[in-house]
């Protein structure tokens, strides 16, 4: 099919905006009844910020898949695959391969040592002010990295919808999804976000088991006639099945291969919004049983990824699908679209059903993030900083509320920067800042003894500043075709992802500001965080 047509294919599903404007507004209203159904129930600061630890082993499961399966694994993975065959499916196997460590290291213990917030792990044995300032600094700065993501997600995909060409169209549309997220945490809550996160959660998985089955039944169920035609398609050929198509052109690109897997097999384990995830439960058992669930039906999506981005590949070329985003992010809606038949009714609801179910997916993911990023703020830098931990409930939520607001807005204003980036490897940048400045911190404060306050601010500080700085002077922000700013080049760093340089410094700066510190660890405190962490005695 040439590029024109299936312009006039999209062209011809936004003739059907009712349908799919209809479709989009049965799921915002729908989730918002959700939304101010639990407001109303959420009374205190463990309901907002844990919501009430009520939630089951499955429940939760549930809710975390739905809050880490986003815009990349559904729209980023699926086109990653389908313009680079192999190495695109390589995000998969990373995000999946990384809750083992998630699991086996620090579900239960953070379950067990924390409250709210990754911050009151770290700062139980360490001088609480600054810990907590460093605790709350790096999560918003997490957050609003995958927000990004999420953000450049929606602009693309309601833009391919309606039809929306304009710049200022898209921003709009960016600026819509910031207002829903606001919305959502500052009227629900965790209890909110955790529904909106489960009912999410099914529709993804009923949306991609759909276009699994469908892919599979327009080849018959061959799966090697699908990968053939997919590397046929693709103009790569047989490179297209193999390693190496993006990430073993020169020696730099598979180096840059080698930092993306040590950032997302690293970096599940930092992601705020995953770890607050581990207080909505009521027991350590529930936290392990909840990454048991999500381990499971993440599997089983990543493994439908594949017949999603193969099956782009097969029935689109490789300029269809960059023409509609030059990153691929709409690979997988365009998919819904071929499969319905480009001209037909049923290939109109198709797109607009798997389109409204990814927009599910932004606006639970975005919720989550927010959500932590906000928590983190109000209870550790506004009532354990600023108010030295003599702020009301009452105060700590009104400011987690405004900190929902200002949090929103400046992830409306770098998502419209971020709409032409590729939202997997966006996703990615998130997990190695995650890897580089929280997990060191976090697997020190539980597990080192000697690990002091000097050790934990190094080591944060170190891993995100070294992160960040470098995503800065990466082909990602400037010098390349697809940079966020392509006309200008002020890059200097070789690589797009910066885990293999910023995650060993984070780990590094905190044994040598430990090494170096004059303050002795409280050894008293750590034999209770050791008790507390590993059997739960004297957790909330």
């Amino acid at each position: 099919m040439s590029t024109e047509s299936v312009f006039l294919a999209a062209n011809e599903a936004s003739e059907h905006r009712t349908l799919i404007i209809s479709l989009f507004t049965a799921f915002v209203v729908a989730t918002l009844g959700i939304t101010v159904w639990a407001g109303r129930q959420t009374k205190d600061a463990a309901d907002f910020y844990a919501g009430g630890r009520q939630f089951s082993g499955f429940q939760n499961g549930l809710a975390i898949s739905g809050d880490y399966m986003s815009a990349a694994s559904f729209l980023g993975i699926a086109g990653a695959i389908a313009l680079s065959g192999y190495d695109g499916f390589l995000y998969s196997i990373g995000f999946l391969v990384a809750w083992l460590i998630a699991l086996l290291l620090v579900a239960e213990p953070l379950r067990n040592s924390g409250r709210y917030t990754m911050g009151d792990v770290l700062a139980y044995r360490m001088r609480q002010r600054p810990v907590r300032t460093a605790a709350g600094v790096s999560t918003i700065v997490v957050s609003i990295f995958y927000l990004l993501a999420q953000m450049a997600g929606a602009g693309v995909l309601v833009s391919l919808l309606l039809g929306i060409t304009s710049e200022a169209g898209k921003i709009l549309i960016v600026a819509l999804v910031g207002v829903l997220m606001i919305m959502y945490v500052s009227i629900g809550g965790m209890k909110g976000t955790t529904w909106v996160q489960m009912v999410k959660a099914v529709l993804l998985m009923f949306g991609a088991a759909l276009l699994t089955f469908l892919v599979l039944l327009k080849f018959n169920f061959n799966i090697s006639d699908l990968l053939g035609t997919a590397a046929a398609n693709s103009g790569k050929g047989d490179a297209f099945l193999e390693p190496g198509l993006k990430y073993g052109v020169s020696e730099m690109s598979k180096i840059d291969f080698i930092s993306l897997g040590i950032a997302l097999v690293l970096g599940t384990a930092g992601l705020p919004h995953i770890l607050i995830r581990f207080y909505t439960v009521p027991t350590a058992q529930a936290a392990r049983k909840s990454v048991l669930w999500a381990i499971g039906l993440i599997g089983a999506f990543y493994l439908m990824t594949l017949a999603l981005g193969f099956g782009a590949a097969a029935l689109m070329s490789p300029k269809e699908i960059t023409d509609s985003n030059p990153a691929g992010n709409t690979a997988a809606p365009l998919l819904a679209l071929h499969l319905g038949g480009v001209d037909s009714t049923w290939g109109a609801i198709l797109l607009a059903s798997i389109s409204a179910v990814a927009f599910a997916t932004i606006l639970a993911v975005v919720a989550g993030l927010t959500l932590a990023s906000s928590s983190s703020f109000a209870h550790d830098i506004y009532a354990n900083v600023i108010k030295r931990g003599k702020a009301t409930e009452k105060q700590e939520m009104k400011a987690a509320r405004w900190s929902t607001v200002f949090i929103g807005i400046v992830s409306i204003g770098l998502g419209a920067l971020a709409r032409d980036l590729n939202v997997a490897g966006l996703v990615a940048l998130a997990f190695a800042v995650a890897a580089s400045a929280n997990l060191p911190t976090i697997l020190y404060s539980l597990f080192w003894k000697r690990f002091t306050t000097q050790g934990a601010l190094w080591s944060i500080y170190g891993g995100l500043i070294s992160a960040v700085g470098l995503v800065l002077f990466s082909p990602v922000v400037s010098g390349a075709p697809t940079a966020m700013f392509p006309d200008v080049d002020f890059h200097w760093f070789p690589l797009s992802n910066p885990g293999i340089i910023s995650i060993p410094v984070g780990f590094l700066l905190g044994w040598l500001g430990t090494i170096l510190s004059k303050e002795e660890a409280d050894k008293g405190k750590y034999a209770e965080l050791e008790v507390r962490s590993l059997t739960g005695t004297g957790a909330h």
